[in-house]
């Protein structure tokens, strides 16, 4: 089961620097969604604010019919508490840049955790449902290692099957190659490939501009806090309607 994000007019400052400005946009439940643009564009941070962990200046968004972070009465937004927050989280998994495993934990107790503590499920059954997505993402042999014993891609790949042990509706990817070795990045964007369009609804922050050709239903250019351009893999990629974007391809392909 998957769900849409709606973004509307989104604003998002640190220390008086706007980050976001007025960002409006929407994924398609299902869809694959790159999220393309120069450092400092706002892109990560967009991400951060669809799962509430960044606090929003203005705007709103929904992922599917909810209300993230926050609860409307009339044209008031309250924000939610933390626990509120949490549950909403259960439906929105987040793969991070830096893979963010328990080092005191083996490969199958990192991906087993969440669903038996915060969905309280029986502990065998989200074991064998663990086993199944290691060995989705090549990893079947590992479990019993701990993280320490992986490489990069390895921990990565982990990283993956554990937001997707929590059944979520959306999945969001922040920069999840970046932190690799070049020659480990293609099993993990492997690991990608073979997800998309498996229903899940997707939204991935890259510079991986070939797997965004391979397998994107829409791609997002910003830069400097806005949604410069945005559309279908042919019109972003091969015939780019602003100068910002051709600029910013020519310096990545």
């Amino acid at each position: 089961m998957s769900a849409s994000i709606h973004i509307h007019r989104v604003r998002k400052s640190f220390s008086g620097t706007e980050v976001l400005k007025n960002i409006s946009l929407t994924i398609p439940a299902g869809s694959v969604t790159v999220i393309l643009g120069p450092s400092g564009s706002g892109k990560s941070t967009l991400l951060r604010c669809i799962n509430h962990l960044e606090k929003l200046d203005g705007g709103t968004i929904r992922v599917g019919e909810q209300l993230i972070g926050y609860r409307q009465k009339g044209r008031h937004l309250y924000e939610l508490k933390e626990a509120e927050v949490a549950e909403q989280r259960k439906s929105i998994g987040m793969v991070f840049q830096q893979f963010n495993l328990f080092p005191h934990r083996t490969v199958l107790q990192n991906v087993s955790d969440a669903p038996q503590r915060v969905k309280k499920e029986k502990k065998s059954e989200v074991q064998e449902r663990a086993k199944q997505l290691l060995a989705r993402v090549g990893l079947e042999h590992r479990i019993n290692a701990w993280p320490r014993e992986l490489s990069g891609g390895q921990q990565q790949r982990v990283a993956i099957a554990r937001a997707l042990a929590m059944n979520p509706q959306v999945l969001l990817f922040d920069e999840p190659t970046s932190a690799l070795d070049p020659e480990l990045v293609g099993e993990v964007l492997q690991v990608m490939k073979d997800l998309a369009h498996s229903g899940i609804t997707m939204v991935v922050v890259t510079h991986e501009i070939g797997f965004a050709r391979e397998v994107a239903d829409q791609i997002i250019f910003m830069d400097q806090g806005k949604v410069v351009e945005m559309g279908s893999v042919q019109q972003v990629l091969d015939a780019p309607g602003h100068e910002r974007t051709r600029n910013f391809l020519a310096t990545v392909l």
